[in-house]
């Protein structure tokens, strides 16, 4: 071969190579405009901390507080307070649950009330879109068990064997003369009503066991199909090829320095562009939150690894024991609309400029001085109509205000045209000042928002008092 053809064959073949090349990489770079990850998880402690909150990221490391880093659903059941939730879609991707522990630690409730005398249920919403909840409502799991004490952490997977689902969770119960927290399931179709519990997990002697999650591996990684991490003294490993059958050590983190005395909650992940996993594990001992630690391979507990300094960031909000979902494109984009980070605002008087706009066991009114959550409200865009504008509670998330025979009072949204018709408003120059703004209603047109004895109403605006009374500003 000439020199020349040489040097042109040479050339042909690099560029293929390089064509190979990206070729092979242009996959994971595509795959990084993939839709993210959504986490469901409690903040800390309190009446707020214990509620559920929504956080999102595009590479399962990083993440981002959703709705403000407000709540995004509160629990009005129970003992008002949630921990523990798990996320779960149905297999067809048509239905979606919450779940999570009835438990509001000082809101009344002591941790020995909680651990001896707690609720046996659990509190349940339901969603079609991940973005309508239905109301909290409350599934008895543990009142089957004898001296059931509470119901905690609880989990739910699908089982194909059974054609339902598997929920399962932690019980504190007297049997065989030890008296402590073993796991518990039962067989579900609906999370409405439930199969008799039985016994799922049970340590040796006296030690306990709260927290345990099931992860589905995809064919031809490790040596299981479902792995299990629980918090039992350590985070220890386990296999099974069967959702209810026998399961198998496989191993724990105490290589890597983590045992339960330092971590707990355990929560999948699987990263959607590759064959990695990250454990995320709440660090309650130095009550930091939640860190990953990654693996290829779950089922091998030599080969998880810590993160990196720098190598992941949880955001604003310490996120807490919760669950992780990998989103569709469509989901992705409802959630992110649906919890917007819409800033807060306070509405105020324009002639009781110390008053404010606040609600009251679910009343409306004007009182002064307000700068609490019960005076905040998120403007989103109108649930009736574009261009207009509808009132969300900062701390009754999905709880709008909304007239009813022209008095106002916090409602939840059911989803009916008729609430969004009562709950949308126009915002127009102020009706006393431009500067300012007045709301007329959306479907009675000639009413607008106002005060009357500082109570809010929704009335026809004919005098200059009433002026005055209809007038606000939106302030921080």
């Amino acid at each position: 071969m000439s020199p020349f053809l040489a040097r042109l064959a040479a050339i042909w073949i690099a560029a293929c190579l390089l064509f190979t090349g990206q070729a092979l990489t242009a996959p994971q770079r595509a795959d990084a405009a993939d839709p993210g990850y959504l986490m469901t998880h409690f903040v800390g402690e309190g009446e707020t901390g214990q509620q559920l909150y929504f956080s999102h990221s595009t590479d399962g490391l990083r993440w981002k507080d959703l709705n403000g880093g407000g709540m995004t659903l509160r629990s009005t059941v129970g003992t008002r307070g949630v921990r523990d939730p798990a996320l779960v879609r149905s297999p067809g991707g048509d239905k979606y649950w919450i779940i999570a522990t009835d438990l509001c630690i000082g809101c009344g409730q002591s941790w020995d009330d909680a651990i001896n005398r707690g609720s046996r249920n659990l509190v349940v919403w339901e969603s079609t879109d991940l973005v309508n909840w239905s109301a909290p409502r409350l599934l008895n799991v543990a009142g089957a068990i004898p001296d059931g004490r509470n119901a905690w952490a609880p989990e739910a997977i699908w089982n194909p064997a059974t054609n339902d689902y598997v929920l399962y969770w932690a019980t504190n119960v007297p049997l065989d003369g030890k008296t402590k927290h073993r796991i518990y399931y039962a067989r579900t179709s609906d999370f409405r009503s439930i199969t008799t519990p039985q016994i799922y997990i049970d340590r040796p002697g006296t030690q306990e066991l709260i927290d345990t999650q099931i992860v589905e591996m995809p064919a031809g990684v490790g040596s299981h199909r479902y792995v299990r991490a629980s918090g039992d003294g350590q985070i220890t490993l386990e296999g099974s090829n069967s959702i209810l059958g026998t399961w198998t050590r496989l191993g724990d983190l105490s290589g890597i320095g983590l045992t339960g005395s330092q971590v707990e909650g355990p929560m999948w992940m699987k990263f959607r562009d590759r064959n990695e996993w990250a454990l995320y594990l709440d660090q309650y001992a130095s009550g930091r939150g939640y860190m990953p630690v990654t693996t290829t391979n779950p089922s091998a507990s030599g080969t998880y690894r810590l993160p990196a300094s720098g190598g992941y960031d949880m955001g604003g909000n310490k996120k807490r024991h919760g669950s992780i979902l990998t989103l569709t494109a469509a989901e992705e984009s409802r959630v992110l609309a649906r919890w917007a980070d819409t800033p807060a605002k306070r509405l105020q008087s324009f002639n009781f400029q110390d008053r404010y706009v606040r609600h009251a066991n679910l009343d409306v009114r004007i009182d002064q001085n307000i700068t609490g959550p019960d005076a905040q409200f998120r403007p989103r865009p109108g649930l009736a109509g574009s261009g207009t504008v509808s009132f969300e509670s900062v701390n009754f998330p999905g709880y709008f205000l909304r007239h009813s025979n022209y008095d106002f009072q916090l409602v939840r949204n059911d989803g009916t045209a008729q609430f969004a018709a009562d709950a949308t408003f126009r915002q127009v120059a102020g009706l006393a000042d431009a500067t300012w703004s007045s709301f007329q209603s959306y479907n009675h047109p000639d009413r607008y928002i106002r005060h009357y004895a500082y109570q809010l109403r929704l009335d026809p605006i004919t005098t200059a008092t009433a002026r005055g009374d209809a007038t606000f500003r939106a302030t921080n």
